[in-house]
């Protein structure tokens, strides 16, 4: 039985307990599972939950442009993971060739590198056989590497960043793997949001197709 009928079950299971109990009624025994929910819930204080406001009971990521991080959320809205993050250095914006990091409700549409070592370099969305080192970024300084996974994200707001030159999808807006000369906690990107390559195969394990992203630039 998943989680969620176990709790409709215990709140049911409860509501009938208490209705019984207040007609003086014999109370029968919760059922193990139901009783065990209740106590988990009870044992200790209530953990703050974010629930999806676009899909409810759904997970969903949220990234704080102004915290520079990343947090996936499960489907109750309970914090999963949190990490830190680098996006554009440029600022938050959605026309085309600004390389800023655009703002809004994104859904992961596409999924790249599963299966792939970390450090793998990816080049125009294809796997290659080649890894990042950072000897290779000594000599490429300027090269703006997207390692391991890439989740790519589609604008849900027509007019902000889905459609014509705000066009998240088009602009090839990104979450994705980065080499470790990026400095995490600070925006450094064109445009993506890097992660560290462990935690971007972590996120990507996680993170199914449709999952719903919220880019605020004040988060």
């Amino acid at each position: 039985m998943s989680r969620l009928k176990l709790v409709a079950a215990a709140g049911l299971a409860l509501a009938s307990a208490l209705l019984q109990a207040a007609e003086g009624e014999n109370t029968p025994p919760l059922p193990a599972e139901a009783s065990l929910i209740l106590a988990q819930q009870t044992a200790g204080p209530l953990l703050p939950t974010h629930p999806n406001p676009q899909q409810y009971g759904k997970p969903w990521i949220v990234v704080g442009v102004k915290s520079q991080s990343l947090t996936f959320y499960d489907g109750w809205g309970l914090m999963q993971h949190r990490y830190s993050v680098s996006t554009a250095r440029n600022g938050v914006g959605e026309l085309a060739n600004s390389f800023m990091t655009p703002r809004g409700w994104h859904r992961v549409c596409e999924k790249i590198g599963d299966g792939a070592e970390e450090n793998t370099i990816i080049f125009r969305r294809q796997i290659t056989q080649w890894k990042y080192t950072p000897t290779l970024h000594a000599q490429y300084p300027e090269k703006d590497w997207i390692l391991t996974r890439i989740l790519w994200l589609c604008g849900m707001e027509p007019g902000k960043n889905q459609g014509g030159d705000v066009d998240s999808y088009d602009r090839a807006i990104y979450i994705h793997g980065a080499g470790e000369h990026v400095a995490f906690g600070t925006p450094t990107s064109l445009g993506c949001v890097r992660m560290r390559n462990p935690d971007v195969v972590e996120l990507f394990q996680q993170a199914e197709l449709g999952t719903d992203v919220l880019i605020d630039e004040n988060g």
